[in-house]
């Protein structure tokens, strides 16, 4: 699969080669135009075609003509999926790509780039530090990007733009960046090609915005680097979601799936929508460089997170005490009835029980108190909900704030990797000692899965007759 952008101007190429031992020989060429291609929006069949091979850089229409064979072909234009350019999980867009299938949007997100507080100056001109800093925001295939202000610590830009919604269920980033320019004396030394730096980003769930309300609030700006994180300064933002739709679309937006429907008739691998991902990132980098005022490569990778999908033990360790935050209630849970069934709280054991029994005797009632059970603890937590008017990044949660300079030196290094021997071979040694926990805790697992499947597989006769007299006993009433 390839990933193509419109106006389809370009030709897509088939070479035809003969692998010898002194080199290949390509034996022609099928140059087929995309706008020759047809187009579907979901899983039927395309007709397949044949296309003729042409002689390879020759301009003689004669010596063109000459036959050199065909091949035949099932080509299409698949526009029931989505390419992501972003992570799904901070991803501004889900929409199929074939404009027919889009759904009427459900609101305008109206965003306000108002300024920016106490930045540290980022490079010196003329023995001065100094900041040109600008403001970029990206929400679904909409970029936009603010005017430069140069020479500022404290830029106001006073700048608005609006976004179509056409799920909740997104993101809206926001970067800030110091524009690059030349002749710039940085520590010292000249360098008329220096990438745009990165001050700092922030991310907004659209979802989380309350109908016609406006949220206007200051933001640190936060940048990891091999040092450490750092905070770069403050940006001042206000933003609001206004609803076009009835409430009841609204709702039924969450009952949807959020990608198209062709990703669940015919999904693709993961490594498919990896090599997918990239390619979309190039098409993107390649437009946004044409554009006025244009964006470097580096605005577009830091904004799509494209860099980020390298090994970090950081990333491990805040991920692990997500799962274990997860698991949480499960532990809690079990505690529960461990306190129950040791009778510490009589009340509610004998409560228990009697709600065992009569779910053993009315057996309609089991999914009802289950989901009963559910909206009583979300009532519950909603007395603690946060208060906070617009959450953001959070350095504590992805352990950004006290992360160790080793680990920050192995997220930044390059692939091969460029330290010394000893470095690296550190670093190998704790992955192998990371790998030995991993290796006992997937033993644990599958010595408690395979406790399970005992229990039906005969290998304890007497622990098995016991389960099966149990259950025996238990189904009766409902016989």
């Amino acid at each position: 699969m390839f990933v193509a952008a419109e106006p389809f101007s370009d030709r897509l190429i088939f070479t035809v080669e003969n692998r010898l031992a002194k080199g290949p020989v390509t034996l022609g060429v099928a140059t087929i135009p995309l706008t020759a291609i047809e187009r579907r929006v979901d899983d039927r069949k395309v007709a397949s075609r044949w296309f003729s091979l042409e002689s390879p850089g020759e301009e003689d229409q004669k010596k063109r003509t000459v036959y050199r064979g065909r091949m035949h072909l099932r080509l299409c234009f698949d526009g029931g999926y989505h390419v992501m350019d972003e992570a799904a999980y901070v991803c501004s867009d889900y929409r199929p790509t074939a404009r027919q299938l889009w759904k009427p949007p459900l609101g305008i997100v109206e965003l306000g780039v108002i300024g920016c507080k106490n930045l540290i100056p980022v490079k010196t001109v003329s023995g001065k530090g100094c900041t040109d800093a600008y403001c970029v925001a990206k929400y679904g295939s909409k970029w936009v990007r603010t005017r430069t202000v140069c020479d500022s610590l404290e830029p106001k830009w006073n700048e608005q733009y609006t976004f179509k919604v056409y799920d909740p269920c997104t993101v809206l980033s926001i970067g800030v960046f110091d524009s690059s320019g030349p002749g710039f004396k940085i520590d010292g030394s000249t360098d008329a090609t220096r990438p745009d730096f990165r001050i700092g980003k922030l991310r907004l769930r659209i979802s989380t915005l309350a109908t016609g309300r406006v949220y206007r609030n200051t933001y640190p700006l936060l940048v990891l680097s091999p040092a450490g994180l750092k905070k770069m300064g403050e940006v001042e933002v206000a933003i609001r979601f206004v609803r076009v739709c009835p409430t009841l679309d609204l709702i039924h937006t969450y009952s949807q799936p959020s990608l198209p429907l062709m990703h669940h008739i015919k999904p693709l691998g993961v490594m498919q929508q990896d090599l997918l991902r990239r390619a979309a990132v190039k098409i993107v980098a390649a437009h946004l460089s044409r554009s006025e005022p244009p964006l470097g490569r580096e605005v577009m990778i830091y904004m799509l997170d494209a860099d980020s999908q390298g090994f970090s033990m950081r990333k491990v360790r805040a991920n692990y005490f997500r799962i274990i935050n997860v698991v949480a209630g499960v532990v809690d849970v079990v505690a529960w009835i461990n306190d129950t069934r040791s009778w510490k709280k009589p009340m509610a054991t004998i409560l228990v029980h009697a709600l065992l029994v009569l779910l053993v005797w009315f057996p309609d009632l089991i999914v009802p108190t289950l989901l009963f059970y559910v909206f009583v603890i979300g009532a519950w937590n909603y007395r603690f909900r946060s208060r906070a008017p617009l959450q953001h990044f959070d350095p504590k949660l992805s352990l950004a704030d006290n992360v160790d300079r080793d680990e920050l030196d192995e997220e930044f290094d390059a692939v091969p990797s460029n330290r010394p021997y000893e470095v690296v071979r550190a670093r190998y040694d704790k992955l192998r000692m990371l790998r030995a926990r991993v290796q006992t805790v997937l033993g644990d697992f599958a010595t408690q899965g395979e406790r399970v499947q005992a229990l039906v597989t005969w290998q304890d006769p007497a622990q098995v007759a016991c389960l099966v007299a149990a259950m025996a006993g238990t189904s009766r009433p409902l016989l």
